[in-house]
């Protein structure tokens, strides 16, 4: 059973990511007290009984975010195996240019959200959530991918959401095998890589490999430390732990020693040739700055946006969307107009958090 009270301050990035006012998730968090399978007032109870409603006015693309936080962390019952399946099936029905995509790989099938993919080569956007985020949390950024002349995918981290291939030290290959699973063709441009969170270390193991990788925006990702330093891992929040157990199939106990070997080697992270942009937030608990400061060490062509603020940078949603778009087109060094436009926006942003009106 989770720790309510934790879940209730750790949704929140996810919720203000999935653009659910405040108000909203404020009023379902409220009505929740316990997390018992199944029992009015749990979380997973009370987060789906909010999307029926909101499916019952019509209103899909909430309901499917709310049946997205019903099964956060991770499914670990019915309650929120109904939840991630409603979830689906309402993105299912939102859903207008974005289509399902299903790739075999040599260690399973993956379902995929994507933008329709071209007939002839152009620059492929990947974009990854964490260990509690599942793809369709993330999906309907596709319709922006579209609109910035690139093709674009949605997948989830090994053992999340509808991603059945199991999580371990070699999930990294699951991202060159989905670059073959699609093709010459869809992928006969550049690839750039939205990596958030834990995805971002699969992201980095991947571009030290596969060349086809031309870019990575990354945020709140792990690199080293976390993995190997015993005294940072007993200060990670308890649903950190407990997710990685679930993901990686031991008990939270023994979670250290099953991630011990996962560290990126310096060697590893200078084979990384391309531009990297980094999301940072100061007073991360989940991340240990000493993983920052051996990615600015290591990395040769690397660029921070720092936040003082907590894992995930829940204060910063807006300035970090922003500038992670904005990092993209500079690497592409495309689209001069979409370029000023974005710089304005992100400047506004600040300034509204300056004055106090963000």
């Amino acid at each position: 059973m989770n720790d309510v009270a934790e879940l209730k301050r750790y949704v929140v990035l996810h919720a203000r990511a999935q653009q659910i006012p405040p108000e909203q998730y404020r009023a379902v968090l409220d009505r929740i007290d316990h997390d018992e399978e199944g029992k009015p007032g749990s979380w997973a109870v009370e987060w789906s009984r909010s999307a029926t409603e909101l499916r019952e006015r019509g209103d899909l693309l909430a309901a499917a975010r709310h049946w997205t936080m019903a099964r956060f962390p991770y499914v670990d019952g019915p309650a929120r195996r109904e939840a991630l399946d409603n979830a689906v099936a309402t993105f299912d029905a939102w859903r207008t240019d974005i289509e399902p995509l299903r790739v075999d790989t040599p260690r399973g099938e993956l379902r995929c959200w994507s933008t329709r993919l071209p007939d002839r080569p152009r620059p492929l956007l990947l974009i990854m959530g964490g260990i509690v985020s599942t793809k369709e949390q993330w999906a309907p950024a596709l319709s922006l991918v579209a609109r910035l002349g690139m093709a674009g995918m949605v997948a989830e981290l090994p053992g999340v959401g509808q991603n059945t291939l199991p999580y371990d030290r070699d999930s990294w290959r699951m991202i060159p095998e989905l670059l073959d699973g699609l093709g010459p063709v869809a992928v006969g441009g550049d690839v750039y890589l939205l990596a958030l969170s834990f995805s971002g270390h699969l992201a980095l193991r991947a571009a030290a490999h596969d060349q086809r990788i031309s870019g990575i925006v990354l945020a709140g990702a792990p690199v080293h430390d976390f993995f190997t330093d015993p005294d940072w891992q007993r200060r990670i929040p308890r649903v950190t732990r407990d997710t990685l157990a679930h993901l990686t199939g031991v008990e939270p106990a023994t979670v250290a020693t099953r991630i011990h070997d996962w560290a990126l080697t310096d060697d590893e992270l200078a084979a990384v040739r391309v531009p990297v942009g980094c999301v940072v937030s100061t007073r991360d608990e989940v991340i240990p700055r000493s993983d920052v400061d051996r990615l600015t060490r290591t990395l040769p062509r690397i660029r921070l946006l720092e936040h003082d603020d907590v894992h995930g940078s829940p204060d910063h949603v807006v300035e970090s969307q922003l500038w992670s778009v904005l990092t993209v087109l500079r690497m592409r060094r495309v689209l001069p107009l979409r370029r000023a436009a974005l710089n304005a926006a992100l400047a506004m942003t600040r300034l509204r958090r300056r004055f106090g009106t963000a």
